[in-house]
């Protein structure tokens, strides 16, 4: 076995490192402290060629969730909507379903209400305390064309509201008053 100098290795690799080839063949010096002695010489790439490389496209921003949307439009858009249906899915006809801003029956105070009327003149009111889902809420029930006569907190110990849960409350409430479903 031959005895390999190392270091004669070493010193071939930076002979090489020092000069590079162009397209030409011919060698051009390298820069000075460019290079490691212990790494090889990868020739730097044109800016066209940086260029023509493939863009990477951003994560596509999602759309803001429905309880992110401005008030009136969540309520008039999708809750109003989807009350009205699951309502009537349980088999009670919804004469009129709206939001409207005005005094609050009963207990008084300005404040916005999802007001509805449904078949055999049952009407309830959803309270919000200001225009903000998750504000305080309230709900009043009224019996065939009287006052309201039921004034109860809504969802008081929900940390987040979602319009999901807005509606199986309200749909539950009205169940436990045996105005809608099969009791």
């Amino acid at each position: 076995m031959e005895n390999q100098n190392p270091s004669k290795e070493n010193n071939s690799r930076k002979q090489v490192n020092k000069s590079q080839l162009d397209s030409s063949g011919k060698s051009e010096p390298a820069s000075i402290g460019k290079q490691d002695s212990n790494t090889l010489d990868i020739p730097e790439k044109s800016s066209q060629v940086k260029s023509e490389s493939p863009v990477i496209p951003k994560k596509a921003v999602k759309p803001p969730k429905l309880e992110d949307k401005p008030f009136k439009e969540f309520i008039s858009n999708y809750l109003i909507p989807g009350l009205k249906t699951s309502i009537e899915d349980k088999g009670t006809v919804v004469n009129e379903i709206k939001l409207i801003e005005g005094i609050r029956p009963v207990v008084g105070g300005n404040c916005w209400m999802v007001f509805c009327e449904m078949s055999e003149q049952r009407k309830f009111w959803l309270c919000f305390n200001k225009d903000l889902i998750t504000s305080d809420k309230t709900i009043l029930l009224a019996e065939s064309n009287s006052a309201p006569s039921i004034v109860e907190s809504f969802l008081i110990d929900e940390k987040k509201t979602t319009l999901p849960l807005l509606i199986s409350r309200v749909l539950q409430r009205l169940n436990g008053q045996k105005w809608v479903g099969v009791n």
